[in-house]
């Protein structure tokens, strides 16, 4: 296992180091290629040796000021120099020598010419303490070969720092890192907690707490940028502060605070955070007497506390953790969403009594969870001992434990009957198209007098099959909601199919029994049988007309005419008497032929 991390980690080096060579210039990317395979064994060999080692990368020739003195370089300034820069944790700084001193031997006579800095971490950080910005980020274009996480985490940062002033540099004061990443114990994928403080003491067209949330949107907009462009896995933390706010906390001894002074390393600062360091330093910023009375006060509160969280776990996680969950059942068994109060009775009523689903102890969990909350809510009880609310986290999560299998048994009940109601509902619907037969019998029919015939599609042939599978498995098949779902659609479009065939099918054998006829400007339709006529005009306005061979004439539905259809034979012709009897009705007309 040890060895195949060790493999994963060569390898997302090795593709750090092929990313990052594309994003160089091309001549100082010559120059690399010159000592890449030296500079790879030469990483290889320290990190055998030295697993504790930060990061080794090549920095530009610039960056080398920060880390040696001017006229050390000088020395080489006609020479093509690559310089190489090894990292190491503070609390190793007595091995800077004999690092450096075996990586030189390593490289002895390389051409170009390699340079090696070994340095602390804290040394890098005192660049930024005597304010050479500029060489900081001229140390973020540094080319890792090696890194777990600063170089990387130095890059993002400037790239998010040059971001944020190019929009809002009149208002940054200072622009600091902190935390794990300037403790050098950040890895790759660590968060680099940053400090942006902005002078509000010049806002005048939005309030200070408007500028605050307004750069806080961007500087977050701006960190995942910024981690995008520099090509780590760092998340970005940015915190934005007012600098009046600030000042406040400073002077109420806030402990993040002050932790951030003592720790925060600038990135940019207009003449602010280093005095507030140095003054931190000196011992001259101390809490006001307000700020150390309300700390104390704060001691003294700690078991009021205590008791306050304890009643909103009981109030906020527990209560509604059983509710929420209680009235999501109810939801899914069919009802409207309960109150709250009218949970616990739904509950008992209908999964333990009616439906027998529930075992009455699990409502017993939910009516002493609730009874609990109503005393709190009345007053009637005062705190809860951290003992109760672990019996009752314990009650809670065996409770929702047996809501989650609740819910399967409804949906399989639920998936049944609507299966059931599937089946019912195509086979009923078959049996008015082709008569009482079997189902097997039913299948056969729509396959050869529709399917075959090109009726109806044939996937609808497939749907009335599966529907006759599903059915058959319902009680030993469990269906997954997506066999459901593919079935409601399979089957909305088969009744559409039958209903349509079916519609058309009574309409032809209406318009076979019908007779058109004209009557002065209008058109109408008679449905002639041996004792009566039916007369139905083309205009909705009129109503049909049921008129009997004494001359009789009542107002009808068309639900009556296409039930005497089907209990009744009409006739085509139609005689002299109701001819003279239909002419009273309606006035003259004539057939159409």
């Amino acid at each position: 296992m040890e060895n195949e991390s060790k493999k994963s980690s060569e390898k997302d080096d090795k593709t750090d180091f092929e990313e990052n060579l594309k994003n160089i210039p091309e001549e100082v990317k010559q120059e690399i290629g010159k000592v890449q395979d030296l500079l790879g064994k030469l990483k290889t060999s320290l990190l055998k040796k030295y697993p504790y080692i930060q990061a080794i990368g090549i920095v530009p020739p610039v960056a080398s000021e920060l880390i040696e003195e001017e006229e050390e370089i000088q020395k080489e300034k006609d020479e093509k120099i690559v310089h190489t820069l090894i990292l190491i944790p503070d609390e190793k700084s007595k091995e800077i020598q004999k690092i450096t001193s075996e990586a030189i031997a390593f490289i002895k006579d390389s051409k170009p010419k390699i340079w090696i800095h070994t340095k602390t971490v804290s040394d890098l950080w005192e660049v930024a303490f005597d304010g050479k910005y500029q060489l900081m980020e001229a140390l973020s274009m540094s080319f890792p070969l090696y890194d777990k996480g600063i170089l990387g985490g130095i890059r993002a940062a400037s790239i998010h720092k040059m971001l944020t002033l190019k929009k809002f540099e009149r208002y940054v004061v200072s622009y600091v890192v902190a935390g794990s990443f300037v403790r050098g114990t950040t890895v790759k994928t660590s968060d680099i907690d940053i400090a942006i403080i902005i002078d509000d003491t010049d806002v005048k067209r939005m309030s200070r707490y408007e500028l605050k949330e307004k750069l806080r949107a961007i500087a977050y907009t701006y960190a995942l940028e910024a981690s995008e462009k520099a090509g780590v896995k760092n998340k970005l933390s940015p915190q934005v502060y007012i600098l009046t706010e600030f000042w406040e906390a400073v002077k109420d001894a806030h402990p993040v605070i002050f932790t951030f002074i003592r720790d925060g390393v600038p990135l940019y600062d207009r003449g602010a955070f280093m005095p507030w360091k140095l003054l931190l330093r000196m011992g001259k910023i101390k809490p006001s007497p307000e700020a150390i009375e309300m700390f104390m006060s704060l001691g003294e509160k700690v078991a009021d506390n205590v008791k306050r969280k304890l009643n909103e776990i009981l109030i906020d996680d527990i209560y509604w953790g059983v509710i929420t969950p209680s009235q999501a059942v109810l939801m899914l068994y069919g009802l409207a969403p309960p109150t709250p109060r009218e949970t616990y009775a739904l509950m008992k009523e209908i999964f333990v009594k009616k439906e027998k689903l529930l075992e009455l102890k699990y409502v017993a969990t939910l009516e002493k969870i609730v009874e609990i909350y109503k005393k709190y809510e009345h007053e009637k009880m005062k705190a809860i001992s951290g003992k109760e609310i672990d019996e009752l986290l314990a009650e809670c999560s065996e409770y929702i434990k047996r809501l989650k299998q609740l819910m399967e048994q409804i949906e399989k009940r639920t998936t049944e009957n609507e299966i059931i109601q599937h089946h019912k509902n195509s086979f009923d619907l078959l049996k008015i198209i082709f008569g009482a037969h079997s189902e097997q019998q039913l299948i056969g029919k729509l396959d050869k007098e529709l399917v075959a015939k090109g009726k109806i599609p044939r996937r609808n042939l497939i749907t009335i099959m599966k529907i006759s599978e599903y059915n058959k498995k319902i009680k030993t098949k469990k269906f997954t909601k997506q066999e459901t779902g593919d079935l409601r659609k399979e089957v909305h479009d088969l009744m559409s199919s039958l209903l349509e065939y079916s519609q058309r099918k009574e309409m032809a054998e209406i318009s076979k029994k019908k007779v058109d006829v004209t009557y002065g400007d209008k058109k109408g339709e008679f449905f002639i049988f041996k004792e009566l006529v039916f007369f139905v005009p083309d205009f909705t306005s009129e109503k049909i007309k049921k008129i009997h061979s004494d001359g009789k004439v009542e107002e009808v539905e068309r639900e009556e005419i296409k039930e005497y259809l089907s209990n009744h034979n009409s006739e085509k012709k139609i005689n002299t008497k109701w001819i003279n009897i239909l002419k009273k009705v309606i006035g003259e007309f004539e057939i159409n032929l």
